[in-house]
């Protein structure tokens, strides 16, 4: 028997406008679904009228469920994979389980759609043809500058992920590390509240010291 194919689902990373026609008919179709957050995808599910079964899969319980998975995809069945938000596999476990489907030669398809990182890069105003994706930096201070001093001479436009208590520290390891260079600051892209501010580290640094920063942060330099 052949295996199922694995499907890498992208979903919108705020606003549920931006799911793709294909993306639904994939998880309607598929024989399973395998969410980072089963209550945070219900709230898409039910939009959708998608109601096939569903498992977690997530940081926590990744070296139980990937042989469960891939057992599922041994059996014939499609199983498609959705994180909390945007792309499965950037920045989450979902690139885990990819590789060991292609080490055991099954079939991935990915259903392209929304990234957080592509979509603060391209509002960004910064050069779009080269560039660097670094996820999140260490939370310890001492290897986040580390890291900040090592992109200090990159020539490619970097694009970092950043937590929303994390942000003004960065901002001000930024501007000792690289001084007074330009950054764009990207928060809550497609949602309500959307945000793109430009400007050195300490006028962003003022700018988000004005009020408690909230939802998840993209830097792009």
């Amino acid at each position: 028997m052949a295996s199922g194919t694995l499907y890498i689902v992208s979903t919108p990373i705020g606003n549920l406008e931006d799911m793709t026609f294909r993306a639904v008919r994939v998880l309607k179709e598929a024989d399973l679904i395998a969410a980072e957050d089963t209550r945070r995808s219900s709230k898409l599910f039910d939009h959708y009228g998608i109601n096939n079964r569903v498992t977690s899969f997530h940081s926590h319980n990744i070296r139980a469920r990937i042989p469960a998975l891939i057992a599922e995809l041994e059996k014939g069945k499609d199983v498609a994979l959705v994180s909390d938000s945007g792309t499965p596999g950037i920045s989450d476990p979902g690139s885990v389980l990819v590789k060991e489907c292609v080490d055991k030669g099954m079939d991935v398809k990915a259903v392209p759609g929304p990234t957080a990182a592509i979509a603060a890069l391209v509002v960004s105003g910064k050069p779009t043809h080269k560039f660097l994706f670094e996820g999140f930096l260490s939370n310890k201070k001492g290897k986040r500058r580390r890291q900040i001093e090592a992109l200090k001479e990159e020539e490619r436009t970097v694009i970092v992920y950043e937590s929303p208590h994390r942000i003004i520290k960065f901002l001000e390891d930024f501007r000792d590390i690289c001084g007074e260079r330009e950054l764009a600051v990207a928060r809550e892209l497609t949602k309500k509240f959307e945000e793109v501010v430009r400007g050195t580290a300490t006028e962003l640094t003022e700018h988000f010291g004005r009020k408690q920063p909230r939802g998840e942060f993209i830097v792009v330099f």
